[in-house]
């Protein structure tokens, strides 16, 4: 048994004297693992950061074996995530919420292309929340949980949209929440396809998308917490958009 593809590493941690087992995330074979010879090489090391794209081979003897790979780096992000502690927060949320939903050699291919694509966009500080958040609504797609938020869900309006319905992911006019206001979810205009004001918008936004990532993904998933680099990523966005004043 054995294949080719591209793919983004997730995770590597040692094994043996001398080797690695990898994780990675291909668009042909999925969430993937396999053994590294001489992984645990200080040659290899530069190679085997998250979120580097490889060229994979993956062989065994039998199918359900957890098999072998050779690599070959096609391209690093450690530099652009080194020097941007925001990207690295951002990067750490993505291949933590792949590593904590997909399942294991079950192929995403829509789902791998934009993961791809927002990987690197890193470095970019203009355009990446905003598209961290496209993200995270593609990711609630792919995995079952996708928000409706083209009308609202009690009167048909597609004007004046201002909430979501936890129970159903669907968008509420004010006019159609009435007196159950107060048990929704807001609807950030961002979340609607306009354009957010500031980065403030976005982590807003960011909160309602969380509610259905921990409270209908991750019950899905045998109630399993959240990973923290979501929410790690999320609060340092909140702090570079309202910075705490200096004292005079």
């Amino acid at each position: 048994m054995d294949w080719r593809d591209t793919g983004i590493l997730l995770s590597a941690r040692p094994h043996a004297e001398t080797s690695a087992i990898l994780e990675v995330f291909t668009p042909a074979h999925g969430r993937h693992m396999g053994v590294l010879r001489g992984g645990a090489s200080r040659k290899q090391a530069a190679n085997l950061q998250p979120g580097t794209q490889l060229d994979l081979t993956w062989r065994a003897r039998l199918e359900d074996h957890i098999g072998a790979f050779t690599v070959e780096p096609q391209r690093s992000r450690a530099a652009v995530v080194l020097a941007d502690r925001l990207a690295l927060a951002g990067m750490n949320a993505v291949i933590a919420l792949l590593r904590f939903c997909l399942p294991e050699r079950e192929p995403h291919p829509a789902l791998y292309r934009r993961s791809e694509a927002l990987l690197d966009l890193m470095g970019q500080g203009e355009l990446w929340p905003l598209a961290y958040l496209r993200w995270e609504l593609a990711l609630l797609e792919e995995m079952g949980f996708g928000l409706d938020l083209t009308a609202c869900a009690v009167t048909g309006a597609t004007e004046g949209l201002v909430y979501v319905s936890p129970r159903t992911g669907r968008a509420v006019t004010a006019e159609g929440a009435g007196e159950y206001a107060d048990r929704l979810l807001p609807l950030p205009p961002v979340l609607r396809g306009e354009d957010p004001e500031s980065d403030a918008d976005i982590a807003r936004a960011l909160g309602t998308t969380g509610w259905f990532l921990e409270h209908r993904m991750a019950q899905a998933l045998r109630d399993k917490a959240l990973p923290a680099a979501r929410a790690a990523y999320v609060d340092r966005l909140m702090r570079l958009a309202h910075p705490s004043p200096r004292p005079e």
